[in-house]
């Protein structure tokens, strides 16, 4: 009865330890896998791959030399229109070459030009408002000039100096301290940091109505790309997203990225949204969606990387991934149209629908799931294939939110709600007035301008604004 007792504590203590070991196991391939990821098989961006990460596939090999190659239009300095010149130098020679005599000054419509550009010296220019008292010749009382708003100024700052501190800490990500140097340095204009917190609170004033403008255009696209990121408010989280357009790109700072702070953000549900697969922008419509295939393709590559089952299905999902990539850039350089993309991808549609039913159903830890979560997408994996100017990718937003990212990295975010504000309205401005072709500092001036007379603010989407 000992041995018998002591033979079924062993096989109890056997079981407990083989289970043990495989939680162990699956713990261990779980934290080396994490220890592999990077940004070609993750969600993590480039910046965060460690020195020993894969390096992307190194271009073919290419006999040609670097540089400009033979028949390639070369590009130079052009000469600009005399009416753009300010200065004219001409030059007459004195006398002949060939018998010395002396010659006139004439002016040769062949004349050889050249033209160099010069900074003249910056000195700033200081405007003083002076009310005088006066005393009446007659009854002597003495009377003061009123006070006019419409032609005194209401804050020390002209609106050209306060649309380029906007440019400058806004739209450049210059911090204060460096801003106050360069006006300092390079225009010889002395402020203060809290003078400059009171022009970006005036400039975020100025552009308002023309943000809403901008957020009225995005939202009444069809066809627009949406992307989110973290944020940081005097060390608190909060997130910020980004809806583009072709015409137009606009940025909130959001308390967080739930469905239930995003639904009433994205205003009517309008139009194709393209996006990753995040689960707070289920509120869109299924059908009106096209989920990210460069965020899929990452998750394949991770598949590719694991063992056994695994990695057969991500080397296949990889496979027809890039077939599907292939023929969509034929169809975007104009050697595959429409009608062939369509097509051909039907196979390839078929096949690889084929193969996410079969990994959900296999019962595969890690994999399983997230082919069940891109079957539930499956209405909006092929909208592109549908829909003219839909992109298979949500890399357009990627690139917009890029340059907020890099401002995070650097500044640690913001210190108040009115830094928030004023950094997705300067933001927007920025990444709109490029898409409209406008000049940035010279639309942001005009905005102060119309704010200090008290006038409608310019209008991102009429005309040009001067530099």
């Amino acid at each position: 009865m000992d041995l018998l007792a002591e033979n079924a504590a062993l096989r109890a203590r056997n079981a407990e330890l083989e289970a043990r070991v495989a939680v162990l196991t699956k713990t261990i391939e779980r934290l080396l896998e994490r220890l592999g990821e990077n940004s070609s098989n993750s969600s993590r961006p480039p910046s965060s791959d460690p020195p020993k990460a894969p390096k992307p596939p190194a271009p073919k090999p290419d006999s040609r030399k670097r540089g400009g190659q033979p028949g390639h239009k070369g590009k130079s300095r052009e000469l600009l229109p005399e009416a753009q010149v300010d200065t004219f130098d001409d030059r007459f020679p004195p006398e002949c070459e060939s018998c010395w005599a002396p010659l006139p000054q004439v002016r040769d419509p062949d004349a050889k030009r050249q033209q160099y550009t010069e900074l003249p010296p910056i000195k700033p220019h200081i405007t003083e408002v002076r009310r005088h008292t006066v005393a009446c010749p007659g009854c002597g009382h003495r009377t003061c000039a009123a006070f006019d708003p419409s032609s005194s100024p209401d804050s020390p700052f002209g609106p050209r100096l306060m649309g380029l501190v906007g440019v400058l800490t806004g739209v450049y990500h210059l911090s204060r301290r460096s801003t106050l140097a360069l006006l300092r340095d390079v225009l010889g204009v002395e402020l203060s940091l809290g003078a400059i917190s009171a022009i970006e609170a005036r400039v975020s004033e100025a552009v308002a109505p023309a943000v809403t403008e901008a957020w009225q255009h995005a939202e009444a696209a069809e066809v627009k790309h949406t992307d989110g990121t973290g944020w940081s408010q005097s060390g608190s989280p909060l997130s910020l997203w980004t809806i583009a357009t072709a015409m137009v790109t606009v940025f909130k700072i959001v308390s967080t990225g739930s469905r239930a702070v995003l639904e009433p953000l994205f205003g009517k549900m309008r139009g194709i949204l393209i996006s990753d697969r995040a689960t707070a922008l289920n509120f869109w419509a299924m059908e009106r969606r096209q989920v990210c295939w460069a965020h899929l393709l990452r998750k394949f590559v991770a598949f590719s990387e694991r063992g056994a089952a695994a990695g057969e299905i991500g080397r296949n999902l990889l496979e027809y991934t890039a077939v599907m990539f292939d023929y969509w850039h034929d169809y975007k350089a104009g050697t595959l149209s429409r009608a062939q993309m369509q097509t051909w991808m039907a196979p390839v549609r078929q096949q690889m629908e084929e193969i996410f039913e079969k990994a959900a159903t296999a019962d595969i830890e890690r994999m399983s799931g997230s082919c069940r979560d891109i079957l539930e997408h499956r209405q909006a994996l092929w909208t592109f294939l549908d829909h003219e100017n839909v992109e298979p990718t949500n890399n357009h937003a990627e690139r917009e939110i890029r340059a907020f990212v890099l401002w995070r990295k650097r500044s640690f975010g913001t210190q108040s709600k009115r830094g928030n504000v004023f950094a997705e309205r300067l933001m927007t401005i920025a990444h709109t007035a490029r898409k409209q072709r406008q000049n940035a500092l010279g639309f942001i001036t005009a905005c102060c301008e119309a704010q200090r007379a008290g006038g409608a603010a310019p209008s991102l989407f009429t005309g040009r604004a001067a530099a």
